[in-house]
């Protein structure tokens, strides 16, 4: 699995206009707590110097209170704080404003443990690899369908929690191309640092030629072992979790697999996407990812080797 094309991810990196916000929002609060960490140094290396006791000194004057003092030291902390809040409230409300009536560009539903990713505008399913368009704010509806996740990518900026039955929002304007990586990060159960994301940002003419490229159903297979392999599908349990465009697999329960041989990797970015990795997975899932909610399987290997061949030609 090849990631060396990825974004650098870092506490200052950011390549949505929301994570541009937020970055610079830290870079004044970092600027104001050297600020003030300076400060109090120079006062305290000022103050041991001066007033360093020294021989034959007199005991120093003994002052109970100074009031102009005391108002000094607590209304300044008060007005940076209250600049920062109101910095804060400000940034908020720019890079999260109401939704209102506005209808998701993307619904993100959280599973143990991948992630499903409807585009409700145009039709588009697919699982574990979100594509987005640059320059485009799209709005990303965050849900959950067992028990909280947290859809967090570094670069993106802000991180939300996928709460089931409270669905959030969240906006992502992207300005960079690219491959951008994240993780759930919010514990989830077992295999919590398994679930991946991978965030693809594409020109809006390459978007809208990847969107076209998902609604059309995958060719029907002519080679021998991936006619076994979708024999094999259709009639053991995998369209009982399954769904694939073209046929008569349409369950909800598990990631839609149409046009899996175009996604990266498998498991939500555990393995690369090619067939021996998919076979091994068919086999036994849990190996890989303990927890999950597919089983080990009662399938020989070549049977999975089969399936995999079927499924690595759904383009």
């Amino acid at each position: 699995m090849d990631l060396t094309t990825a974004h650098d991810t870092n506490i200052f990196s950011y390549a949505t206009d929301q994570a541009r916000t937020i970055v610079y929002l830290h870079y004044v609060d970092l600027i104001i707590c050297f600020g003030i960490l300076f400060t109090v140094i120079g006062l305290v290396t000022y103050a041991t110097i001066k007033f360093k006791a020294r021989p034959g000194d007199a005991e120093p004057r003994q002052d109970e209170g100074n009031v102009k003092l005391e108002i000094t030291w607590t209304v300044i902390p008060a007005l940076i704080l209250l600049f920062l809040g109101v910095l804060t409230a400000i940034v908020m409300n720019s890079v999260n404003p109401p939704v209102g009536k506005l209808q998701a560009d993307v619904i993100v539903n959280a599973h143990q443990f991948w992630w499903e990713y409807r585009y409700p505008k145009t039709g588009v399913v697919t699982a574990n690899e979100l594509y987005l368009p640059e320059g485009v704010n799209t709005l990303l509806e965050i849900r959950s369908a067992d028990v909280i996740h947290s859809f967090w990518v570094p670069d993106f900026g802000q991180k939300m929690d996928a709460v089931p039955g409270h669905p959030n929002h969240l906006f992502l304007k992207p300005f960079a191309r690219g491959l951008f990586t994240g993780a759930c990060s919010e514990f989830c159960g077992a295999a919590h640092s398994l679930m991946r994301i991978m965030v693809t940002v594409l020109s809006p003419q390459d978007f809208k030629a990847w969107t076209e490229s998902q609604l059309k159903v995958p060719a029907a297979p002519t080679e021998t072992e991936a006619v076994h392999g979708q024999e094999l599908f259709m009639s053991k349990t995998c369209v009982q979790c399954h769904a694939i465009a073209g046929t008569d697999a349409k369950a909800l329960v598990g990631p839609n697999l149409t046009h899996l041989a175009d996604r990266k990797t498998l498991a939500a970015g555990m393995m690369a996407n090619n067939v021996d990795n998919a076979a091994a997975w068919i086999v036994n899932p849990q190996k890989y990812k303990p927890g999950c909610h597919m089983p080990k399987m009662r399938i020989s290997k070549e049977e999975a080797h089969d399936i995999a061949v079927y499924l690595e030609g759904l383009k």
